[in-house]
């Protein structure tokens, strides 16, 4: 069974897969895989050099991701090409990533899971919760954002109520870590108990 994990930023996603991890659960973590495909030499990198020009590059040959999100940030013309370009590559790798997965189940970690196609590759979907007060105090902690950034990311991403609304478990992280892991162990007991009854 494929279990996909999401919520807003600052909701305490990674705090949450990390705790399944302690559990031995296999996870893929979407944000990575999607730095992966952009690695220094990557044809794909290659491709949005060209496209956007050298100024996206970082002297090492790396992502300048920061010049890329100016490009595309106000632009949607560019971010539909940009993610026609990296949606399909980032899908086949999760794809390949999960295929090899052990244990009952395994997690997709995405922060848009839900806006993107990913979540048709998940039969089960937690969504980790936490009031907006506490996403913009954590994610301008974690980031070091201004406020005003953190507001526009979570003006990106799907409406909370809208999440919440698609969950089948929704972890609610407006305490602190020890309930957390707790809810994580539960949910982990609820996801074995599931797959041993469909198998």
């Amino acid at each position: 069974m494929i279990v996909g994990l999401t919520g807003g930023i600052g909701s305490g996603k990674s705090a949450a897969s990390g705790f399944l991890k302690q559990l031995g659960v296999t996870l893929v973590d979407a944000d990575k895989v999607a730095r992966e495909v952009v690695v220094a030499g990557s044809p794909a990198l290659a491709t949005i050099a060209t496209h956007f020009g050298e100024q996206v590059l970082l002297p090492d040959g790396n992502l300048d991701r920061a010049a890329l999100r100016q490009n595309i940030f106000s632009n949607k013309a560019q971010k539909d090409w940009l993610e026609a370009l990296l949606h399909p590559l980032i899908g086949a790798s999760i794809d390949t990533q999960l295929a090899v997965a052990c244990g009952p189940y395994a997690v997709l970690e995405s922060p848009l899971l839900l806006e993107t196609q990913q979540h048709t590759k998940v039969d089960f979907i937690v969504v980790v919760d936490a009031s907006e007060a506490q996403q913009l105090q954590r994610a301008s902690l974690r980031d070091h954002n201004s406020t005003q950034q953190i507001r526009a990311i979570m003006a990106s991403q799907m409406q909370r109520q809208q999440r919440l609304d698609r969950a089948h478990w929704v972890l609610d992280n407006q305490q602190d870590l020890s309930h957390l892991k707790q809810q994580v162990a539960q949910l982990h007991q609820h996801l074995c108990q599931l797959t041993e009854t469909s198998t």
